[in-house]
């Protein structure tokens, strides 16, 4: 028989840790002896192995003290079902470093890499430092309520905004934010950007979408307009050149 120093010494644990494990019902105490000292036995020294192994194998005490006297089927099914957990913890955890690691290094956490690498060249295009914030902006609403459309919309723009013709149109748009609304220059404007429209997609693609899809591009669009009265006139002056066309 041996004491409770023994014990913790003999199975590389701390004694305050095997009376928490006696206090959560994974190691019954033994009777104390004559001389006042509780004395454990070899079996209390396999079993606190025991309990040990499969703490640090990561299952919670709580699913330990219901396993200590179940099959060993039970013991690998908890087994797998703590698998499955930590699985998905650290799949969280790495996720979060990653992000943490971006934002240590000076990228932003709140769009993929190639978004801000995209915003980082409008800068060296000539673009105001407006149009980049408002664009920086109006991705992260994107990105983050509807992924899949922002991925889609930002594969065009940056694709448009590769073509000369086209960025030379952006660009425009992007410098007519502090003309007069009623300034002929925004018609002009709009004339060319519909004809651009109409030559880069399909007729059918410029239809108004469905409700349940128009939200997103229409609160979007509403975010450009309330910038700028020219803005919000030269958006008027387009959709009305391309429902001419449909």
């Amino acid at each position: 028989m041996i004491t409770i120093g023994e014990l913790a010494r003999y199975v590389g644990v701390s004694t305050k840790t095997i009376r928490v494990y006696h206090d959560k019902g994974l190691l019954p105490e033994p009777p104390r002896d004559a001389s006042g000292y509780r004395r454990y036995s070899a079996q209390d020294l396999v079993e606190l192995v025991k309990i040990r192994t499969l703490a640090e194998a990561g299952l919670p005490l709580a699913t330990i003290a219901r396993l200590s006297a179940g099959s060993p089927a039970e013991l690998q099914d908890a087994a797998s079902a703590a698998v499955t957990e930590l699985t998905a913890r650290i799949e969280r955890l790495t996720a979060t470093l990653s992000r943490l690691q971006r934002l240590a290094a000076g990228n932003s956490p709140f769009l993929p890499p190639e978004v801000e690498q995209h915003l980082l060249r409008l800068h060296d295009l000539g673009f105001s430092d407006r149009w980049i914030a408002l664009e920086r902006d109006l991705w992260i609403l994107t990105f983050a309520t509807s992924p899949d459309t922002a991925r889609r919309y930002f594969a065009d723009q940056s694709q448009a905004q590769n073509d000369p013709e086209l960025r030379r149109l952006y660009l425009e748009y992007d410098r007519a934010h502090d003309l007069d609304p009623a300034d002929p220059a925004l018609a002009d404007l709009a004339d060319r950007i519909v004809t651009a429209s109409l030559a880069r997609y399909p007729t059918t693609d410029l239809n108004e979408p469905p409700d349940d899809l128009a939200t997103l591009p229409q609160l979007v669009q509403s975010s450009i307009n309330a910038s700028s009265p020219a803005w919000e006139r030269l958006d008027t002056l387009i959709r009305h050149g391309l429902r001419s066309h449909r």
